[in-house]
């Protein structure tokens, strides 16, 4: 009798347990990293380029800017300092060019989005009303779904031809675009243009609230980044001088360069969390 109590007990917690939330299991595959900056190169509007490519470009700029700077100052920590700066340039163009096109999708989803929607009033189909945003649709909108009217006409899948346009626009306003249109193709429904207005609705709000908080911050993030990068142009011209080389040709001047850029990078990052704004990840992806 107590063996089939212990039993009964060990079953209900286990039944209590299993009935709990539980986080859905993610991909840990090693391949996470170069997805990840496939996907950042994709957001910048660089295409063609892979992750591998980029990859030799950051050694490319590291090799250049280390060989310049040794050339100049003929100091070999200086210049592994440079060129470890030189190693993330292309990283960090690729980021700006990101959020130069993340900023340039913003301002001009709503108008798609009212375009969209006054196609599907007007009784267009849904594959017809996306491929007409190719050559009516805002300019920097215009490549991908002019590359989505051509998938469709050669192949009449709108789902699949749907999928492409998600990994070409790789926005969360396009991949909420692209989940609507699918539901509303698969399982019908008379309010798609509800939807789709009161999504361009949301988005103009959200457009012009994020810009008054980016140009309020715009100043101290500037300020911030020359705070970070005046004490490294000051060295750089201090390595004329020929003591200067000395004392960091030593282990203690080595041990002081490593220091201040780690102090620098743990400042700089810092300063970007404070400041960060909240930003819509791709969850329907």
């Amino acid at each position: 009798m107590g063996a089939l109590l212990g039993l009964m007990l060990g079953v209900g917690v286990l039944l209590i347990w299993r009935s709990g939330q539980r986080r859905p299991v993610r991909s840990t595959s090693g391949n996470s990293w170069t997805r990840r900056r496939t996907e950042a190169l994709l957001q910048s509007g660089v295409h063609g380029v892979s992750s591998g490519q980029l990859l030799i470009m950051q050694f490319a700029c590291a090799l250049l800017a280390g060989v310049i700077v040794l050339l100049g100052v003929r100091t070999v920590s200086i210049a592994f300092c440079f060129a470890a700066m030189g190693f993330f340039v292309p990283q960090l163009v690729v980021r700006r060019l990101r959020t130069r096109r993340s900023v340039e999708l913003r301002d001009v989803w709503p108008e798609a989005v009212d375009n969209l929607g006054s196609a599907v009033r007007a009784g267009l189909s849904l594959p017809d009303a996306l491929a007409a945003l190719g050559t009516r649709g805002p300019e920097a909108l215009r490549p991908a779904f002019a590359r989505f009217g051509a998938d469709y006409r050669s192949t009449g899948r709108f789902i699949e031809c749907l999928d492409t346009l998600k990994e070409a626009l790789a926005d969360p306003v396009g991949d909420r675009i692209c989940e609507t249109l699918r539901v509303a193709r698969e399982v019908g429904g008379t309010d798609l243009g509800y939807v789709l207005r009161t999504l361009s609705a949301f988005l103009r709000e959200d457009a012009r609230t994020r810009a008054e908080l980016e140009t309020r911050q715009g100043w101290t993030i500037s300020a911030a980044r020359l705070a970070v990068a005046a004490p490294w142009l000051v060295l750089l011209l201090l390595g004329t001088q020929s003591t200067t080389l000395r004392a960091y040709d030593s282990a203690t001047g080595t041990a002081l360069l490593v220091i201040g850029g780690v102090v620098c990078v743990v400042a700089y990052h810092v300063m970007l969390r404070i400041g960060r704004l909240p930003v819509e990840r791709r969850v329907l992806r």
